[in-house]
């Protein structure tokens, strides 16, 4: 019998059991300072202290729903990253279904936003309201990158809350494995959204290099 269950239900322990997912034991997998190459300009730097702000000054009332944390800070880092122009293409609420191989389960799900390159998926982002702790979107995030029809290429992607920003891997081949960055956080003293950006704009010159 055909199980069916919403992605943002998924566990990290189901897919592990259902698609053999393991988190990479190589510290190297996903190093983000290898990828944050790309030094800020001013401008840069201002409109990212911008954004800061703006979202402190949402938090003195919270709590901030999603669709407040895509305008207020998604929007503004894709835009900056340079996502909204080709090579790259944008989708939203895109559906997303994967079926374990004896098709006994079936994970369905929306992708918040979808950043493509050709056939190529960049990143999966998948935003919470601010009171949501990221760690709880990992698995749903998962779910979506394994569904990536590119099975023999690596899909990153990033799952926030608005204050908090976790960088994921996810492969297929040779072996269905995975990784995350390290934890950025606007409450640190410094911007980390200029890492979050030099990340994102790290993938983004990979891809075109790659393809």
């Amino acid at each position: 019998m055909v199980r069916t269950i919403a992605a943002k239900e998924v566990t990290l322990g189901q897919l592990k059991q259902e698609f053999g997912l393991r988190q990479s034991p190589d510290p190297d997998f996903f190093l983000e300072r290898s990828i944050a190459q790309d030094s800020l300009t001013e401008t840069e730097q201002h409109l990212l202290d911008r954004v800061k702000a703006n979202f402190e000054a949402l938090m003195e009332d919270p709590p901030i729903l999603e669709n407040s944390v895509k305008m207020v800070v998604i929007s503004p880092l894709l835009d900056l990253a340079g996502f909204y122009r080709p090579p790259f293409r944008l989708e939203t609420e895109t559906s997303i279904e994967i079926t374990t191989e004896d098709e006994g389960l079936v994970i369905r799900g929306r992708i918040d936003v979808l950043v493509l390159k050709n056939r190529l998926w960049l990143l999966v982002i998948e935003s919470k309201r601010s009171d949501f702790s990221v760690t709880r979107a990992i698995p749903q995030a998962l779910a979506y990158m394994l569904g990536n029809p590119e099975i023999d290429r690596p899909t990153f992607g990033m799952v926030t809350n608005g204050n908090e920003f976790l960088f994921l891997k996810a492969t297929r081949q040779p072996v269905t494995q995975y990784a995350n960055s390290r934890l950025f956080s606007l409450v640190n003293p410094d911007n980390e959204l200029y890492s979050v950006l030099q990340i994102l704009k790290g993938l983004g010159r990979e891809a075109i290099e790659n393809n």
